[in-house]
């Protein structure tokens, strides 16, 4: 009987022992870390897209044809 109680003392120690060094652990870290920092540049890179667009379709393309055309008018 004494030998029972002590395996059980011996197993519960060692399941004390491995719940503390799984949850201190930061094995799993990583992968929300990476997943994180791809969706930021996914979406930085989206808007920084988007800016350019509306930046070159609205200001300066119209101005760049014009001085384009203004530079080659011959006529004056």
């Amino acid at each position: 009987m004494k030998s029972l109680i002590c395996k059980l003392k011996n197993k519960a120690a060692t399941a004390v022992v491995r719940t503390r060094n799984t949850l201190s652990g930061n094995c799993g870290e990583g992968y929300i870390d990476t997943a994180i920092k791809i969706l930021l540049a996914v979406v930085i890179g989206a808007l920084l897209l988007a800016g350019l667009y509306a930046l070159f379709g609205e200001t300066v393309l119209p101005t760049l044809t014009q001085r384009i055309k203004e530079m080659f008018n011959y006529g004056g």
